[in-house]
């Protein structure tokens, strides 16, 4: 008889949040979505935050399911989610404030201040990680900037997920990818203390950096007795960054593969041994982030579903309530090319009302306004795989390589009209799935720690064992030609 072990993934996003079983029966993995919840940013005396505290209190509640469905005791538990923001921790542990939102204003013109003081193109040199605004590096200046109180006693910097992993067991440590994320971080040579110092953002705050698969510790008693379980299970520091746990669940992943992990964001890039902090990638906004097997991931990050999601909450609270299948199946009826957006403008950042922005965009660039829910959805999905194209084209030149099939997992895969799109623009095979890869990346990398898969490569040959991809293959028409033509142009003159 097979004995199947079960793996908790706590696989935190920017709008949702799940807790996942990851049951592995000796051959392949299955998945089951024990808890789910809303999550977002929460505006507060004009700033933006997350509720980390609600957040806790949800995964709490999704641990104490666990103990309602499943008989013994999961073999670990590990958590990913988004990069860049942090929690501080005073001398004692305790939360000091609730952890801003990348989208609040406090980041604002503050790279341009920072590089009063330091060469970007040095600092892109060192870190290899693309300017944001958002970044880890912007934010905490924003703070030593205002000397802002809570920098000043802080004791530890903590990410997202990191902070949950101290909940959980206690270890203060940033996990790698994470650590990636933050601007202030080199693959080669740890922290960058130097440039810290320069910008008089405090260096003692910054923990050690483990690496995925690395056994944090025990869960807590206290968290053991509130969620019901009379034993002991290990915390285990996953590929964090949810993109690294992605990738790390991608299976077929090679050198002439890209990916394209597809959510509210969308991040396009492909796995290298050794970062590319060239001249090129960095005028071409590249980024180079931690993989889970020692491997680089050289992204371009990218606005991705945002747009539309921003758009079906607009049009929620003007009482028109639709499903994403709704706005797909509206949009594959809607004229093509009908307008063409630049989906990473500053337009689209953080508007108020997502469809209105992208009206008063279209009247800007001297586009029609698409005024109905299929025009701006159909513009949406087509101008995001046009940006596709653009990536694809600059990730070939980086890397010399041909790149014959692009890898598309998060929820945008389940989107057959986005995939077809991203075939269609780029005239490469789409190949989708999983649309679960973070959370696959995170119980996979949590049987490896624990010793129930000897390593990565025999991970992903699970994760292939345990799921079905769907191939877009090519329609090529002049259309997408002219299209990505107008895309250019458009933003050149945006």
């Amino acid at each position: 008889m097979t004995h199947t072990v079960n793996f908790v993934a706590a696989d935190l996003g920017a709008s949702s949040g799940r807790l996942m079983v990851g049951a592995w029966n000796g051959r392949a993995f299955s998945l089951d979505e024990l808890h789910r919840f809303p999550n977002g940013g929460i505006r507060v005396a004009g700033s933006l935050h997350w509720d980390v505290l609600r957040m806790w209190a949800e995964i709490q509640h999704g641990l104490a399911k666990y103990r309602t469905r499943f008989a013994g005791l999961p073999a670990a538990i590990g958590v990913d989610a988004w990069g860049v923001d942090f929690a501080l921790l005073d001398q004692r542990g305790r939360l000091l404030g609730n952890p801003y939102h990348y989208r609040d204003a406090r980041t604002d013109s503050v790279p341009e201040i920072v590089f009063q003081q330091i060469d970007p193109h040095e600092l892109f040199r060192w870190t290899g990680v693309q300017t944001m605004q958002i970044n880890t590096i912007f934010q905490l200046y924003s703070m030593a900037h205002a000397a802002d109180p809570q920098l000043k006693i802080a004791d530890t910097l903590l990410t997202i997920p990191d902070l949950f992993h101290y909940f959980l067991c206690g270890a203060r440590a940033v996990e790698h990818s994470e650590a990636t994320t933050t601007q202030m971080y080199s693959p080669v040579n740890g922290w960058a203390r130097r440039v810290l110092d320069t910008l008089e953002i405090p260096v003692h705050i910054l923990p050690r950096v483990v690496y995925p698969g690395t056994q944090l510790g025990p869960v807590r008693p206290e968290v053991l007795r509130d969620t019901g379980f009379s034993g002991s299970f290990p915390t285990v520091a996953v590929a964090s960054h949810d993109t690294a746990s992605a990738v790390a669940a991608i299976p077929n992943m090679d050198e002439s593969s890209a990916f394209i992990s597809s959510g509210t964001w969308s991040l396009m890039g492909v796995e290298m041994r050794e970062p590319i902090t060239s001249e090129l990638a960095f005028s071409l906004g590249f980024t180079n982030e931690g993989g889970a097997d020692g491997s680089i991931l050289l992204i371009k990050n990218l606005t991705g579903l945002w747009l539309l999601q921003e758009c079906q909450r607009q049009w929620s609270r003007e009482g028109r309530h639709y499903s994403w299948s709704d706005i797909t199946a509206m949009a594959a009826t809607a004229p093509a090319f009908a307008c063409v957006l630049d989906v990473d403008a500053n337009d689209f950042r953080a508007p108020e009302n997502m469809h209105r922005a992208i009206a008063e965009y279209c009247r800007r660039t001297m586009q029609p306004n698409p005024e109905t829910i299929a025009a701006v959805a159909r513009g949406c999905f087509e101008s995001l795989a046009l940006k596709y194209r653009s990536v694809l084209e600059s990730l070939e030149t980086l890397t010399a390589r041909r790149l014959d099939a692009i890898r598309i997992v998060g929820g945008g895969c389940l989107n057959a009209l986005l995939c077809q799109m991203t075939a269609d623009a780029c005239d490469r095979v789409a190949v989708s799935g999983p649309a679960e890869a973070s959370a696959y990346g995170n119980v996979m990398l949590q049987a490896v720690a624990t010793g129930h898969l000897s390593n990565i490569g025999a991970g992903r040959a699970a994760i292939a064992a345990s799921i079905q991809c769907v191939s877009y293959f090519p329609h090529r028409t002049e259309d997408w030609d002219e299209a990505y033509a107008r895309m250019e142009h458009t933003h050149t003159h945006a």
